[in-house]
């Protein structure tokens, strides 16, 4: 035979193979297919990722923005954040009594609007057996607590075995408030009642005040009102903020006050005036107003911090930080405001009598409407409370003010924010 011949031969060959080839992926496509459409939809999509669940627990006595801002942080560690109240009997046990009780706590915790789940009546300190409830019940992934230690009365870590287990992470304290100081300014609101009581708080002012926080400023008003060692920053801001405005077609319902010492009695309210539109519009009363109307030692707690506590709370979409006494006409322009409601339970209620009447433009133009307040607490609830149990309270502050002393004295920087 030729070599043409085997030429051809091999040709052929090779044409026949690669028509098989080409024959049979064919058929091989064909029957993937075929197996793919049998199979059901969803069983080839890639298996969904376990969110990562963390847990965060405390007091949460007298919540304010520093409480908050924990909450926050610790959500930014996870997807989902559950946290644990600590019941009335712990706190006695390991701190002295609690101003607010389980069930006040309980309605400002849930209310954060970073919090997913709560737990209530949570162990102060992290147990074997609830570190294991929390793994296997819980599906927490990582135990959050601040830079600031937690000792228990035997001198030990609270959380120990959550360190151990490899199970913590820690967050940065937010500087410049807490409880203990808290509660020193709102002792000094009461200072100059009767003679017979100031020495009584001359000593509560000793025991709840402690060098880093026992001065006093003048607002420019009269107010006298204790220093905020709070730090405000534009960023912080923009942390609390839901970072959105209302739609075209939404109504935007406006409640006012000075919202001082934000507590449970402010959040149901809130949740109440909320339920009434699609956007909820706070305005925060400037410090100088707040003292024209309940006395040159209110607000306990100056603007900028009110404004973070209102903005942390889940039923508010935006405030106004500063906002006038008087709901003016411009005002329900500017913020295209439907409706605007006051609650029955506050600190002022005589607001019709006022010569200068602050809801008079909403209500000439119906557009106003009384809320009936769920809870009967005040800012003033909150101060009788700490004034009229003040031996429980002097005690609880002197160990409490000892372990933020060597805080202050140990502090370094930490990172986060």
């Amino acid at each position: 035979m030729s070599s043409d011949g085997n030429l051809s031969g091999s040709a052929h060959q090779s044409s026949r193979f690669l028509a098989t080839w080409l024959i049979g992926g064919v058929v091989l496509g064909i029957s993937v297919l075929g197996f793919y459409s049998v199979i059901p939809k969803g069983i080839l999509k890639k298996k969904k990722k376990r969110p990562v669940r963390v847990y965060m627990d405390g007091c949460f006595d007298m919540m304010h923005y520093g409480h908050c801002n924990a909450l926050r942080q610790a959500r930014a560690l996870g997807d989902q954040l559950v946290v644990g109240v600590v019941s009335d009997a712990e706190i006695i046990v390991n701190k002295g009594p609690p101003v607010t009780p389980l069930e006040e706590r309980m309605i400002m915790v849930n209310a954060v609007k970073w919090v997913d789940e709560v737990i209530p009546d949570a162990p102060y300190a992290i147990t074997e057996e609830f570190m294991k409830k929390l793994f296997d019940e819980y599906n927490i992934d990582y135990i959050i607590h601040g830079d600031d230690p937690c000792v228990l009365p035997d001198g030990t870590d609270a959380y120990a075995l959550a360190k151990k287990a490899g199970r913590y992470k820690q967050i940065k304290r937010t500087e410049g408030v807490s409880s203990t100081d808290i509660v020193g300014r709102m002792l000094l609101c009461v200072r100059e009642r009767s003679t017979a009581d100031s020495p009584k708080h001359s000593s509560l002012q000793r025991q709840f005040s402690h060098g880093h926080n026992q001065k006093l400023v003048d607002g420019g008003s009269g107010t006298g009102t204790r220093v905020s060692h709070f730090l405000p920053t534009s960023r912080r801001i923009v942390q609390f903020s839901n970072g959105r405005g209302p739609g075209p077609d939404s109504r935007i319902v406006y409640i006012d006050g000075a919202f001082d010492l934000f507590h449970a009695g402010h959040v149901e309210i809130l949740r109440l005036a909320r339920g009434l539109g699609d956007f909820l519009l706070v305005g925060i009363h400037p410090d100088h107003t707040v003292s024209a109307h309940r006395g040159a030692h209110r607000p306990i707690m100056n603007l900028h911090e009110r404004s973070l506590s209102v903005l942390a709370c889940r039923y508010v979409d935006e405030v106004i930080i500063g906002a006038p006494w008087e709901v003016s006409k411009d005002t329900i322009t500017t913020f295209n405001i439907s409706l605007v409601v006051c609650g029955t339970v506050a600190e002022y209620n005589d607001y019709q009598k006022d010569k200068n009447n602050p809801y008079a433009v909403p209500m000439s133009m119906g557009i106003f409407q009384t809320l009936e307040s769920p809870l009967e607490i005040t800012t003033s609830t909150i101060i009788k409370r700490i004034v009229s149990n003040h031996e429980a309270y002097q005690k609880r502050n002197e160990k409490k003010g000892e372990s933020e002393r060597k805080y202050y004295e140990g502090k370094t920087f930490v990172t986060g924010d």
